[in-house]
This record gives structure tokens, C-alpha cells and sequence, in this order.
């Protein structure tokens, strides 16, 4: 994969799985903080899952819900708040919610992957992303193909891009039933923009990661990432079928199981 945010070497320059933080890692309730953004770097992980919505007034925010209520002492939604009124709020009553601006400054090391939730921040996510110019640290991804690529289409340079909903079910329904030429060539256009397929192991009862699965993306120069991954036996499983990375709320054990694999690079041991 040639865009910089895929580019994971060890010391020898083989490409190792990249291990993803999902929020962060925090044992404490703490998603989406900068103490569990600062955490997962700390315990040597390049790469960070977050999720941008956007207030009223235009600030970029790294916050999963809709609405402030499940994780934090704030109540309301988002959008329809001002950031002043945003910042009183506490994640699990004691951590912040952080911006954009205070991740990309605070830790200039972690590449982002960066899931928008809503329309609004299309925009907000597009002009971030500009005036800090970090197009090579961020992987742009939504549940909706339409929201993703209308940030891509405000970006002065290209980024790391992930299927949505729609590329994804395509991808692994119709795989296992065409033709290699006839499938190849309708997904094409779905997958003109896009670099990744970000999936779960399965959608309901449809199996999704699979040695097929696998091939059939790599045959089309995609890269496979596997989320919310927290069991090792899992991991190792995953691994062997030749994923590209993982997204896991266990920071920690995923680290030790790519330890284990001699797939964690010395660079990043933990501080």
C-alpha cells in the first residue's frame, strides 16, 4: 500500500499488521479521552480509531455518540450545542472531551482513523484535516459511502480511505458468487476511492472474514482491517488468516500477542 498511513515496517522493512487502539485504550470508561488516546501511545501503538461530530458553532470533536449522555455528565446533542457548553462536560465525570486540534497537536505521532457520524462534520472533518495538513496521518472512514466521500472530494491531497456499509456488504456478498473478471469488474466504481476494507468478523449471521475474503481483497491491492477484536485466541486466528491490522479495545493484550508473533516493532516499545 503506497499512501503513507499504511506504511508500518519493522526494522527489516517487512510491513507488519497494524494494531489500532480503538478510543484509545482505557480499562476505565475513559473513550475517546485524551488519557486513553495518550495511553495507547504509551504503551507503543502507532495508530488510534476515533470518531469526529461537530458542535453547533463549527468545532471538531472526538466523541462516539450523538448525544453527550451515555459517557459523560453532559447532557444534549451534540450538534446542537455550542463548544463552551460541550466543554463543561465530562467523560465518566472526570476527562474532557478533546478536539481535533488538541489530538493532532498534543500527540503528533499517532496516525488517525477517523470515523465521521454525521453529516455536519463533513466539512468541520475536510477543513481540520487542511489546516493542519495531515493528510498523511489520517484514514477517512463512515458507515455511509456518500458522507465519506464528500470529505474526500474537499481535500486538497489524497487519504487513506475505508469502505462504508454499502461497498463492504457488496464486497462480501456478491465475492463468493461471481466470476474473478465479472467481479472485479463491478466493483470497480465502489471501490474507486478506496484503499481498505474495515469489516467485523460478521454481520449478523453472514461470515465476513474469511480466507476468501481475504484474497479476493488483496487480489484488488485492498488492505484488510478487523474490528472490535478483544480475545488473544481471536487475534492469533485473524492473524494467521492474513489480516492487515486489527482494531481492539485491549490495547494491551493485542500488543502481547503481536509481541508473542515477533510482530511488533522494537521502535515501539513501551516509554
Amino acid at each position: 500500500m503506497t499512501l503513507p498511513f499504511f506504511q508500518h515496517p519493522d526494522d527489516a522493512g517487512r510491513q507488519l499488521p497494524i494494531a489500532m487502539a480503538h478510543r484509545g485504550f482505557s480499562v476505565d470508561g475513559l473513550e475517546n479521552s485524551m488519557a486513553a488516546f495518550r495511553a495507547g501511545i504509551e504503551l507503543g501503538f502507532r495508530y488510534l480509531e476515533t470518531d469526529v461530530h461537530t458542535t453547533a458553532d463549527g468545532v471538531l470533536l472526538l466523541f462516539h455518540d450523538e448525544f453527550l449522555d451515555r459517557v459523560t455528565d453532559g447532557r444534549g446533542r451534540v450538534g446542537d450545542l455550542a463548544a463552551a457548553e460541550v466543554a463543561k462536560a465530562r467523560i465518566d465525570g472526570r476527562e474532557p472531551i478533546p478536539t481535533f486540534d488538541e489530538l493532532v497537536t498534543g500527540l503528533p505521532e499517532a496516525r488517525l482513523n477517523l470515523d465521521v457520524k454525521d453529516w455536519d462534520s463533513v466539512r468541520s472533518t475536510a477543513a481540520a484535516i487542511e489546516r493542519h495538513q495531515v493528510h498523511h496521518r489520517v484514514l477517512v472512514t463512515s458507515f455511509s459511502d456518500r458522507r465519506r466521500r464528500a470529505v474526500l472530494k474537499l481535500l486538497s491531497r489524497p487519504v487513506a480511505s475505508s469502505a462504508g456499509v454499502a461497498s463492504n456488504a457488496l464486497f462480501t456478498l456478491l465475492g463468493p458468487v461471481l466470476p474473478r473478471a465479472a467481479f472485479r469488474r463491478i466493483m470497480r466504481r465502489p471501490l474507486r476511492d478506496i484503499q481498505a476494507l474495515q469489516v467485523p468478523v460478521r454481520y449478523g449471521r453472514v461470515p465476513v472474514v474469511t480466507a476468501g475474503f481475504i484474497r479476493r481483497a488483496h487480489d484488488l491491492g485492498l488492505v484488510v482491517h478487523v474490528w472490535t477484536i478483544n480475545e488473544a485466541a481471536e487475534m492469533h486466528r485473524l492473524l494467521e488468516l492474513g489480516v492487515d491490522g486489527i482494531v481492539t479495545d485491549r490495547a494491551d493484550l493485542l500488543r502481547e500477542v503481536l509481541s508473542a508473533r515477533g510482530q511488533w516493532p522494537p521502535a515501539q516499545e513501551p516509554r
